[in-house]
């Protein structure tokens, strides 16, 4: 089975291990970090456990495919495109002035993220990767980073632009420089997209992506106890 196949299981079992929570069987991101779990067989037993009061779990590929898994109930599901990048396509435009970000950035981070909703997005989702963003007076407009790590593949993730600033080609080119990035240390630049986003596909394809594969995506939380 190709890693991308079950990208949360191999991110965890890799690039995560560090943050990773349960056992050989089930295993979920540090919830500060995200909410991402994945099994083994890709079958859902064992996350029931993993999920804490209130909370939950995102997940894609075999354990988000058909019936929920047992004591869980569906929030969300939705079909993702797996795209990935094997080179980056040329540009015109200049690189905007960007920043790395870091410890000082966290709360600026997270309230944009919060706003524009690019995904999950945690207290410490910030310290999965490298992120860069743009600021004007002193206000973060843009950012985009790295989420999921594996062997060879590194995630594209937390693309979002302020409403305000929308339109000028930030969220595009601040992914240049953070693919141009991950292509030079050697690793293919992935990303997940929702597959009826006719219009974000075709963007990513102008960046060099294309789809590899489709995967269902379902969110889960505890089952109410009667």
């Amino acid at each position: 089975m190709h890693p991308l196949d079950q990208p949360i299981w191999h991110a965890l079992r890799s690039g995560w291990s560090a943050l990773a929570q349960g056992d050989d069987q089930a295993m979920r991101l540090d919830p500060d970090h995200g909410p991402f779990a994945a099994t083994v067989d890709g079958n859902g037993a064992g996350l029931h456990d993993l999920i804490p009061p209130d909370g939950e779990l995102w997940l894609i590929g075999k354990d988000a495919a058909g019936a929920p898994p047992p004591n869980l109930s569906v929030t969300r599901s939705a079909l993702l495109a797996q795209m990935v990048a094997s080179s980056l396509s040329p540009s015109k435009s200049p690189s905007p002035n960007w920043v790395q970000l870091g410890e000082a950035d966290a709360a600026d981070m997270l309230d944009l993220a919060l706003l524009t909703k690019p995904g999950p997005f945690r207290t410490r989702t910030h310290r999965l990767g490298r992120f860069i963003g743009v600021r004007e007076g002193g206000r973060l407009i843009a950012m985009a980073g790295e989420r999921m790590r594996m062997p060879g593949f590194t995630e594209v993730s937390g693309v979002c632009t302020h409403p305000d600033w929308r339109g000028r080609g930030l969220a595009g080119a601040l992914m240049r420089v953070v693919i141009q990035a991950m292509l030079e240390r050697g690793e293919a630049p992935f990303l997940h997209a929702y597959a009826a986003h006719d219009r974000t596909i075709a963007l990513y394809r102008t960046l060099g992506f294309e789809v590899r594969a489709e995967l269902p995506m379902m969110v889960v939380t505890r089952a109410p106890t009667e």
